[in-house]
């Protein structure tokens, strides 16, 4: 029986790096990039996080409310790497924050799956 849906907030990151950029050539990116992760799952109100990176990298970080949120791009440290994402690692990047109302999904099922 599914519970029923409480909607969430979404914080969709989207980013692009200099052409030169490459994750393993510049110092930290990798390590902060981790470090984030750890730190974000450790805020009150944090939900999941889903990530890819390439010639466009977008990470979405799901969170109970705004409070929770403004709580997280003021905490220090997450201040820090977002001074270092536009000194050193960013040519652009775009923050979207979204009330997500409803979701759904879709899986495949295989013999293995019963």
């Amino acid at each position: 029986m599914k519970t029923e849906f409480k909607p969430y907030y979404a914080v969709i990151f989207t980013s692009t790096h200099p052409d030169n950029f490459r994750d393993e050539n510049i110092d930290g990116y990798s390590e902060m990039s981790e470090k984030m992760e750890i730190l974000a799952k450790q805020q009150n109100g944090f939900l999941g996080m889903d990530s890819a990176r390439n010639a466009v990298g977008i990470t979405v970080s799901y969170w109970d409310s705004l409070e929770a949120i403004k709580n997280w791009k003021q905490q220090s440290e997450h201040v820090q790497a977002q001074q270092k994402g536009r000194q050193d690692w960013y040519s652009w990047y775009n923050v979207k924050i979204c009330k997500v109302e409803r979701e759904y999904e879709f899986k495949t099922t295989s013999s293995s799956d019963f």
